[in-house]
């Protein structure tokens, strides 16, 4: 239950401890089930109220009264005793993925991007405030009476609430004045990666700080105290941040981070209860921490402690007895095929008839006795299909396993490559584009098949990189790898035409070296009788010819003499002129 419960008279006691054990659960489809931990058992159903996913509900402290919010963009106020609708309005014009409800009961906060304060009695909007670039996640009061205690309260003006979003590494937080002006956060703490879990000590008196338990998506526990005393500019950071490791001993030399799933404060506001390891199964330790200490690392072996049994489950699935060529497929993900192990006297053929006595074999038993493995059907050469290199891929990147990176990163078909980014997860997109950047950086063969898949990347997941707040840092070594490969791309351009040029000259001259001298004196020669008679009757004919064109030639170079002497005489002015006209020129 959010906020302190008001003091409750005797005979309200046995009411409230009936309600109390009430768990309230949104479901996908919209309906909310209230679930008995008592008894274990389903209590009731609320439906009719919305018609698509519930993000988030909250207890008013009234008890019988339960607030939701869903994607239909409405907010709905359920009256659990009658489990009935008692109020349904629209809260925003897109989903809505979060609540809070004031510390005195008479406001609500609801946050799809924008966030608002509503009047619970009137339904109408208190006040806006800009909110956050993507869906809040979370919303919290962090006071419970007013700072400035001078003016009297109403309630609601003069608190301070936080918001945390997804993909973003702030949380913000907002004052609550008594005009409408101020609708930005006043201050804001950082975060190294988005918000999962918060909780807060409430603030009561002036001097107190508030206290703040911050796990993010990376795993870390961030811890921050602060005097909410007005607007701050910057971005506070963590007084503390606490992260989980195993020792690494026990032949691997390498700590490995234990991510912590939740935090929260104990009743003295001092101890922190810690929620790490496996979803499946976590480990809760409560734990004192010296919060002077900027960075705490907390060694805890949880090999030894989590120990998951993964048999248990397969133990009522029976192995068929088959021979040694035959694989089986069993029950998984798309496109996966699991061996059988064969026994050791498969290579013996059962015969037809049976022995009296003898079951009969089931139908089950006969189709997992065929040889129908799909994967070896449609793909020759034993390569997986795309949605299990997919899966291969998704595996590799989370346990780091070199041997399916290779297997997967190594294909050169376009095809393959692109089913297989356009199938896989968006949350393994970064851990995909570190390890192609660390495999840019080796020989250039592995260098050119990465590039295909970072084509590929950026082409499909454009929209979703976009988004990050922290892609540059993300992508910087990328960025000064291509640089630095660009840039010496001109020299080397020039080296291989100067190269070129010299291999195809070599090449040139060993050719020519090659070829076999040819022997160039003839072996035969036929002489014809007439063929002096001819040579002699041609050069006479020469000898005409060429002295006819001398004369010719003479004639045409005393033509061209006189014309240019008469040229000459009009340029210098001497031309045949009377000597009067001579007198006057002069």
């Amino acid at each position: 239950q959010d906020g302190p419960q008001r003091k409750k008279r005797k005979s309200e006691v046995a009411e409230v401890d009936k309600q109390l054990d009430i768990l309230a659960i949104g479901t996908a489809v919209g309906s909310i089930l209230l679930y008995s931990t008592v008894k274990g058992e389903l209590h009731s159903k609320l439906d009719g109220g919305h018609d698509n996913k519930v993000n988030c509900v909250r207890w008013h402290q009234d008890n019988c009264c339960l607030y939701s919010c869903s994607d239909d963009k409405h907010i709905v106020e359920w009256n659990t005793q009658t489990c009935k609708v008692k109020c349904k309005w629209k809260g925003d014009s897109s989903s809505i993925t979060s609540l809070c409800i004031s510390p005195d009961g008479k406001m609500l906060l609801s946050a799809g991007r924008t966030i608002k304060l509503w009047d619970l009695e009137t339904k109408e909007v208190y006040r806006h405030f800009t909110g956050h670039a993507t869906s809040v996640s979370s919303l919290m009061f962090t006071t419970v009476k007013p700072m400035n205690e001078s003016k009297p309260f109403d309630g609601i003006t003069g608190l301070y609430f936080l918001s945390g979003a997804i993909h973003d590494r702030l949380l913000s937080v907002w004052y609550i004045r008594s005009d409408r002006k101020e609708k930005n956060a006043v201050m804001s703490f950082t975060l190294t990666d988005e918000p999962t879990f918060i909780d807060l000590t409430v603030s009561e008196v002036k001097e107190e700080p508030v206290k703040l338990a911050v796990v993010c998506r990376d795993g870390q526990l961030h811890l921050f105290e602060h005097i909410l005393n007005g607007y701050c500019k910057k971005p506070l950071t963590s007084n503390c941040t606490v992260q989980i490791a195993t020792p690494g001993s026990d032949g691997d030399s390498t700590p490995k981070p234990v991510p912590i799933l939740a935090a929260a404060f104990c009743t003295d506001k001092q101890s922190l209860l810690l929620v790490y390891g496996n979803i499946l199964q976590p480990i809760i330790e409560k734990v004192s921490l010296n919060t002077t200490e900027s960075h705490i690392c907390l060694i805890r072996d949880i090999q030894k402690v989590l120990s998951l049994k993964t048999d248990v489950a397969l133990t009522k699935v029976k192995t068929p007895v088959v021979n040694s060529d035959t694989k089986v497929l069993v029950p998984g993900i798309p496109g996966h095929s699991t061996a059988v192990k064969t026994p050791s006297s498969g290579k013996e053929k059962k015969k037809n008839k049976r022995k009296p006595g003898e079951t009969e074999e089931s139908i089950e038993e006969r189709l997992g006795a065929l040889d129908i493995d799909v994967s070896k059907v449609k793909t020759p050469g034993g390569l997986p299909q795309t949605d299990s290199f997919a899966v291969l891929l998704v595996q590799g990147l989370e346990s780091n396993d070199a041997e399916i990176l290779n297997r997967v990163l190594n294909t050169r078909k376009e095809n393959v490559i692109k089913n297989t980014v356009a199938r896989m997860p968006i949350h393994a997109v970064i851990p995909l584009l570190h390890e192609l950047t660390k495999r840019l950086q080796g020989n250039p063969y592995s260098a050119s098949l990465m590039v295909r898949w970072l084509k590929t990347v950026f082409t499909l997941h454009a929209s979703y990189l976009s988004t990050l707040p922290d892609l540059i840092p993300q992508l910087g070594m990328l960025y000064q790898l291509m640089e630095s490969r660009v840039k010496t791309l001109q020299k080397l351009s020039r080296l291989h035409g100067r190269l070129f040029i010299l291999v195809t000259q070599v090449a040139a001259s060993e050719a020519v070296q090659d070829v076999a001298e040819v022997n160039q004196t003839a072996k035969l020669v036929y002489e014809d009788e007439s063929s002096e008679e001819d040579v002699s009757d041609d050069e006479m004919i020469a000898d005409k010819d060429s002295d006819e064109n001398w004369d010719e030639d003479e004639e045409k170079e005393e033509q061209s003499d006189e014309q240019d002497m008469t040229v000459e005489k009009e340029i210098n002015g001497d031309s045949d002129l009377e000597p009067e006209n001579e007198s006057e020129e002069e």
